[in-house]
């Protein structure tokens, strides 16, 4: 299984890339999210990886971040949704969006993205529901949060906390905190 590829782009038409690793170039397709962050050809890429084996293919498709990864697993794992539309899940809304419109079960918006009709909206929304997984909801919360507030999270995290607990202690942090003054008044609150 590939899960992460790192080499030179070399070449980038929508929704498909090339990446260069030790003069092998394996042909990656990627959501638009992914697309618009990647480097100008020639530069070093770090994708994520999905590899998919069936019997006349070996494909892959490449994410910048994990969480986007992992939103694409869950859409595919829907009875009848192939990486096809996986990817246009991902083209037409962010993961955050994603998750606002499973919670609220928006069979109009999910119908909205290209190749999903009404129906096909209605069983995406009802298998995902609550199977979107931890780390997808708690992005949802974390991608509202100011970004020092997202490194103290990541500290707190690295520290040991959970994402819940490390974002109870967040919550009354003042905005324009320094991350070192946020951690060290984040760890009083959990040591309570």
């Amino acid at each position: 299984m590939i899960a992460q590829i790192r080499g030179t782009l070399v070449d980038k038409t929508p929704p498909h890339i090339v990446i260069d690793c030790a003069g092998v170039g394996y042909g990656i397709s990627v959501p638009m999210s992914t697309f618009y962050q990647l480097p100008s050809i020639g530069e070093v890429v770090v994708l994520l990886t999905v590899h998919i084996v069936r019997e006349d293919a070996q494909l892959l498709y490449g994410f910048a971040t994990a969480i986007e990864r992992e939103a694409f697993k869950a859409v595919t794992k829907v009875t009848g949704i192939g990486p096809r539309i996986g990817l246009a899940v991902l083209s037409g809304m962010s993961v955050a969006e994603l998750a606002d419109v499973v919670v609220a079960q928006d069979s109009i918006r999910m119908a909205t993205i290209p190749g999903i009709g009404k129906k096909t909206a209605e069983r995406l929304l009802l298998e995902l529901k609550g199977k979107l997984g931890s780390n997808i909801e708690s992005h949802v919360i974390t991608n509202n949060i100011v970004d020092g507030k997202s490194d103290m999270l990541g500290a707190l995290s690295a520290l040991g906390y959970n994402d819940k607990e490390a974002l109870l202690a967040l919550k009354n942090i003042p905005i324009g905190t320094s991350v070192s003054d946020g951690i060290r008044l984040a760890l009083k609150t959990l040591s309570r």
